[in-house]
């Protein structure tokens, strides 16, 4: 009986000592686990180079956005809401003003220009080209602008390109015109101008995108 009580007495001492290191032991293993368990931030990809980036660009033939325009010549000037639309050769832009003063539908394709004012009058060629300068006080290059829009130098001609460290346009010259970007967002992996800003000497046209599809 004294021999079962000893043997007790030690089955208790044991069990409360236990073993010093397995707490350690425990507590690393909870670390490990939870630290293979986390998510580290993935580094950011390199940027596509420019050359890439802009053939690529320029390759885009559809594409709509949805915006404001702002006009000024120095002592005019013009607002509007904006809806581009893209498809291939041939934009379909309206602009839309307040009241619908100044509002008018322009499609252009080519050297091939229509527009059709608020009160439906349709005019085509250099008729629709002197009432686009009336309208937002001077003709803007469309054929151009289609690819300043997207953040890429037209290429049917030379132009003078300053780059960004994202490979975006910071500030482009072409023909006659200087184009300022101040703004990108990222529209299905591919960034895209949200704020542009198009002069010549006194000629202002600011643009400011809302909304891209692709």
């Amino acid at each position: 009986m004294a021999g079962g009580s000893h043997l007790d007495g030690s089955r208790r001492d044991g069990s409360h000592r236990g073993n010093p290191n397995r707490g350690g032991a425990l507590a690393l293993a909870l670390a490990l686990l939870l630290g293979g368990c986390s998510t580290l931030p993935k580094p950011a990809p390199a940027p596509i180079p420019w050359a890439q980036r802009l053939a690529g660009l320029q390759a885009i033939t559809r594409f709509e956005l949805q915006g404001r325009l702002a006009a000024s010549t120095g002592s005019e000037g013009f607002s509007a809401g904006l809806r581009w639309q893209q498809q291939d050769q041939r934009a379909t832009i309206d602009l839309s003003a307040p009241l619908g003063f100044g509002a008018a539908h322009i499609e252009q394709s080519g050297d091939a220009l229509q527009l059709t004012t608020s009160k439906g009058l349709t005019l085509d060629g250099a008729a629709a080209s002197d009432q686009l300068q009336a309208t937002l006080g001077f003709e803007p290059p469309l054929a151009s602008l289609r690819f300043w829009i997207l953040g890429a130098s037209d290429p049917a001609s030379d132009a003078q390109e300053s780059i960004d460290a994202q490979q975006r346009l910071a500030q482009l010259r072409q023909g006659g015109w200087q184009v300022d970007y101040a703004e990108y967002v990222l529209v299905q992996q591919q960034w895209l101008p949200r704020r542009i800003t198009v002069t010549r000497g006194s000629l202002r046209l600011r643009v400011v995108v809302d909304g891209w599809q692709l």
